[in-house]
């Protein structure tokens, strides 16, 4: 071999060591990430049906009973839950009206177990709210119902209200 031939094997031998034996200068870049979310006040309602059951008007007593909604809510949502006078032809917050036809056949909800504080809207502090802040996780409340003594000319059947519930938050 020839002193050219064996310079340049040399000098290849060499670059080919030098680039395995050099060190690796690796680089980095870092950067921070955002993460973000908005938690929004929320609230779901459901309601138990109050159910009377069979009434003997000519008893002449008070028929109480009860039935209920349960609210769920954001954790520290604060909320009032209202109801309305219902369908009954003539009806108001402090005598609801139940009908069968033309007949009609009168009750109260109440917020409390003395039936004494009549739950509706709210205004004039007539009626009450049902109030709370909510937990997350679902909240009973019983609603108590009457049918007031005193209705022995109701003549017999089947009668019925339909009472909107709304909750505020």
């Amino acid at each position: 071999m020839s002193k050219l031939m064996k310079r340049l094997a040399g000098a290849a031998a060499l670059c080919g060591m030098a680039g395995v034996a050099a060190p690796s200068n690796a680089a980095t870049a870092t950067a921070n990430l955002g993460v973000s979310a908005t938690v929004t006040s929320n609230c779901a309602l459901t309601t138990t049906n109050i159910a009377f059951g069979n009434i003997d008007v000519t008893a002449n007593t008070n028929t109480d009973t009860t039935g209920g909604i349960s609210v769920t809510c954001t954790s520290g949502t604060a909320w009032d839950a209202s109801a309305d006078a219902g369908a009954g032809t003539g009806a108001t917050l402090a005598t609801r009206v139940m009908l069968n036809g033309t007949n009609t056949l009168n009750y109260a909800l109440y917020t409390d177990s003395a039936r004494s504080t009549v739950w509706g809207d709210g205004a004039g502090g007539s009626t009450a709210l049902i109030s709370d802040t909510g937990t997350g996780t679902a909240q009973a409340k019983t609603i108590y119902a009457r049918v007031p003594s005193g209705q022995t000319g109701v003549p017999a059947g089947a009668y019925a209200d339909t009472v909107g519930v709304t909750v505020t938050y």
